[in-house]
């Protein structure tokens, strides 16, 4: 496995189309997402990523925002998302991710986008599906995994 980055923020929130709160950790459910989030459902979208480097850029624009204001599940830094091809895999703490969706329409316009008029997230975050269950933490490493060992991983269980 490759480190391409780390968490630097978990964020959650009970209903969609707010700012999510930032946590310590989040506990992730397989083919669901994470625990108490209200984004989390058996689809292809459970879990949302958006790069530290992203909300940067709303920062020089002159907004006061932080991790979670763009309804992002885990804040990442140190790489672009959206260089992971849609049916990568890559593990963030115990947990087995798939790359599902890059970007999103934004068909009702959240807060941030009426303050700034614009938002990152529908253009540079990406979405992913829980392959396993586990423990997400903040500072964790983020890999890439190769498909040989996703291979090798499933042949041990």
């Amino acid at each position: 496995m490759k480190r391409i980055g780390k968490v630097v923020s978990i964020n959650v929130s009970e209903k969609k189309t707010v700012r999510k709160t930032p946590v310590k950790y989040a506990e992730i459910i397989k083919d669901f997402g994470i625990k108490g989030d209200a984004h989390a459902a058996n689809w292809h979208r459970q879990v949302s990523f958006l790069a530290i480097e992203s909300i940067e850029k709303m920062r020089k624009k002159g907004l006061n925002v932080g991790p979670g204001d763009f309804a992002e599940n885990i804040t990442t830094q140190g790489f672009d998302p959206l260089c992971l091809p849609i049916g990568s895999k890559f593990k963030v703490g115990d947990v087995l991710f798939e790359v599902t969706q890059h970007g999103k329409v934004c068909h009702t316009k959240c807060a941030i986008y009426y303050q700034a008029g614009d938002c990152v997230m529908p253009r540079e975050g990406i979405f992913a599906r829980a392959l396993s269950d586990g423990k997400v933490c903040v500072d964790d490493d983020i890999y890439v995994v190769e498909e040989e060992e996703t291979l090798i991983d499933n042949k041990e269980k």
